[in-house]
């Protein structure tokens, strides 16, 4: 090979890194203003939202949906920011959202949905949820047999549950004296958000005192839709099949 050949053969290497390197910095860019102004994806780690979500669904999550926090920047950076109560473009949750936001106190990222908005009076009586004085409406309910994410049996009071202002969604109920199944009432501060999980019995949202209503602040995002499904849990016979859930919201 003759000098001529090399510099050539090396000038056509750095023109092809160079043009991977800006395809790899294009890249890199695009993934950073897609996570940070449009979704995120989210695994489900608890039972806290049975029936609508399963251990180990994963959902989309819209940030654009509540506006701009500091919890929108991706890899947890926001963390790292000072504590602001403002948001860009910032928007309310509807009642009856599924909402991934951070938890109040241990900073660890939640899904729940919002039951009450600022200045909501939220009240539980007997299990019953109360939303400013007014009673969500049940329907009938029926007695399942699940299969739980360890694997055992679990007997289970499943409804549907419709929000005031229309949202019709499906609860859980354990046992008729769970440790929250009386609860208020509690007038929601102002700019804070009310959280339950579906689970009612198996769920430490808002009505604990180790979390309470969350800032609005820390809301991260809607959950859109289920895009992925935890395998398992429908044997057939005597044990429950799980919801439909692939590629539905879990708002309704």
């Amino acid at each position: 090979m003759t000098q001529g050949e090399g510099e050539q053969v090396t000038s056509g290497w750095r023109a092809e890194a160079a043009e991977w390197a800006k395809t790899a910095a294009g890249a890199f860019v695009a993934f950073i203003a897609f996570t940070t102004v449009a979704f995120a994806q989210y695994e489900i780690p608890s039972e806290s939202m049975v029936p609508h979500l399963e251990v180990g669904d994963r959902v989309t999550v819209s940030k654009f949906a509540y506006g701009y926090s500091r919890y929108s920047l991706p890899f947890e950076a926001g963390r790292l920011l000072p504590a602001h109560n403002e948001r860009m473009f910032g928007a309310l949750p509807r009642r009856g959202d599924v909402v991934v936001f951070i938890h109040p106190v241990t900073g660890i990222t939640m899904i729940k949905r919002a039951i009450g908005l600022p200045d909501d009076v939220i009240e539980v009586r007997s299990g019953e949820l109360f939303v400013n004085g007014e009673s969500a409406e049940t329907g009938a309910a029926e007695f399942i047999e699940r299969r739980t994410n360890t694997g055992e049996r679990q007997r289970a009071r499943r409804y549907e549950e419709t929000l005031p202002g229309g949202l019709v969604h499906a609860s859980l109920d354990l046992t008729p004296r769970g440790q929250f199944d009386n609860y208020g009432p509690f007038t929601v501060p102002a700019g804070h958000i009310f959280f339950m999980g579906d689970n009612r019995d198996n769920s430490l949202d808002s009505r604990w005192e180790g979390m309470g209503p969350a800032p609005i602040e820390n809301l991260i995002g809607r959950a859109e839709i289920v895009y992925a499904t935890a395998l398992g849990g429908c044997e057939g016979g005597e044990i429950d099949c799980p919801m439909q859930r692939w590629l539905r919201p879990p708002h309704h």
